[in-house]
């Protein structure tokens, strides 16, 4: 591998492949949500008391911050949203999951704790310098 000061490449690439998987992932289920609607999400919404408006912040979670995500522009707060929209989703939806193992042997919640794990990741590491906002972006 080429060298670049500070021997970062492994690193940004690193955070390259995490970015990149995290956003991608996310985004199938927000293009899921722009083609079928939220319907299901404003009924949970409103079991739980709150108005059907707070639905629609869905988008910010499983669209807008992948994007951001994905090109590296804000990269941290979008990867926050990302890890809250999780926490969100499990809380809404898969509680009752939360210490129980899938038929496979795994955790029944590996998916979603992948999500909010690596979105958490992603915040902590921001997005390395192959992002629009560069390494030094102060969000990134």
């Amino acid at each position: 591998m080429p060298k670049h000061p500070n021997n970062t490449l492994p690193a940004d690439l690193g955070k390259f492949i995490l970015r990149v998987t995290l956003a991608v992932l996310i985004l199938f289920h927000g293009t899921s949500k722009i083609l079928h609607g939220i319907d299901p999400i404003i009924g949970m919404i409103v079991k739980t008391g709150l108005p059907p408006a707070v639905a629609y912040l869905v988008y910010s979670g499983e669209v807008l911050a992948p994007a951001l995500v994905l090109i590296g522009l804000w990269t941290r707060p979008a990867a926050v949203v990302i890890a809250i929209n999780m926490t969100v989703a499990v809380l809404l939806v898969h509680t009752s999951q939360f210490f129980t193992l899938a038929k496979s042997g795994g955790w029944a919640l590996e998916l979603q704790g992948m999500y909010f794990f690596c979105a958490l990741a992603v915040a902590l590491l921001g997005a390395g310098r192959f992002s629009i906002g560069g390494a030094e972006g102060k969000w990134n």
